[in-house]
């Protein structure tokens, strides 16, 4: 009930723009075009963990982009899944090889070929009810959907729970992220039912910081031998990263 109220406000009353406070407008131009995608690219946290597969990320975690993802996850602003997806969606497909549906912006969609399923990276249960919604999901139904009108076959398979109890991740470093979530998170019963031969997947979230959470999603999956058939490669999207995270990559020489 608290999650269908939150929406049903934020569609029918004023609100001011959750990105820079511009008035009366869910998501303004500019905070829209920060969220645009223009920036996607490859991201990777420095140390990287073990196990942490190609990551691509649509936008640099600071500004804008920070707090409408801050007032999405925390403050219930459920309306703005829709721009969030959007750009995850712009993530999900970047860097793909071309000869496939094309997605947003013309990309061509992951692998080229069979369907895409957006595996979001779960919460607590503790904190879905504390928030009302669970935010990663909801944006990868907003991004799947947004790439189902672009032509690609996408769809959420949210195939992944937790199987213990794990601490609130804010506050801690990278190293104490690793060992909170060390054997944490692990693949459902019948996951194998709703990710047949030839599904590419894609682990999904709304932010990557050290890297430990898509780590242990990486590690469920694998484990579960949900990666099979040739050339299948296990990738993640996000909607932003930190500055830094892109930059690391950019300096990496080509060889």
């Amino acid at each position: 009930m608290r999650g269908w109220w939150q929406e049903f406000a934020g569609l029918v009353l004023p609100v001011d723009c959750a990105g820079c406070g511009a008035v009366r407008v869910l998501v303004c131009a500019e905070c829209r075009d920060a969220l645009s995608g223009a920036g996607e690219g490859p991201v990777r946290p420095s140390p990287r963990p073990a196990g942490l597969p190609v990551v691509r990320a649509a936008a640099v975690y600071e500004g804008a982009v920070r707090s409408l993802l801050l007032a999405h996850k925390e403050r219930g602003a459920l309306p703005l899944a829709g721009v969030l997806g959007a750009a995850l969606a712009v993530a999900v497909v970047g860097g793909a090889g071309r000869g496939g549906a094309s997605g947003p912006g013309g990309v061509s969609g992951p692998g080229g070929a069979g369907e895409v399923a957006l595996v979001p990276v779960p919460s607590a249960r503790r904190q879905v009810r504390a928030r009302g919604h669970d935010p990663a999901r909801r944006i990868a139904l907003a991004a799947a959907g947004r790439l189902r009108r672009a032509g690609v076959r996408a769809r959420v398979a949210p195939v992944l729970g937790l199987r213990r109890a794990v601490a609130d991740q804010a506050g801690l470093g990278a190293r104490q992220r690793r060992e909170n979530l060390a054997g944490a998170l692990a693949v459902r019963r019948g996951a194998r039912a709703l990710l047949p031969d030839g599904t590419r997947i894609v682990l999904v979230d709304d932010l990557v910081t050290t890297g430990a959470t898509l780590a242990e999603a990486a590690r469920a999956v694998r484990a579960a031998g949900l990666v099979t058939g040739p050339g299948a490669a296990l990738r993640a999207a996000v909607v932003a990263a930190p500055a830094d995270s892109f930059r690391r990559i950019e300096r990496v020489p080509r060889v």
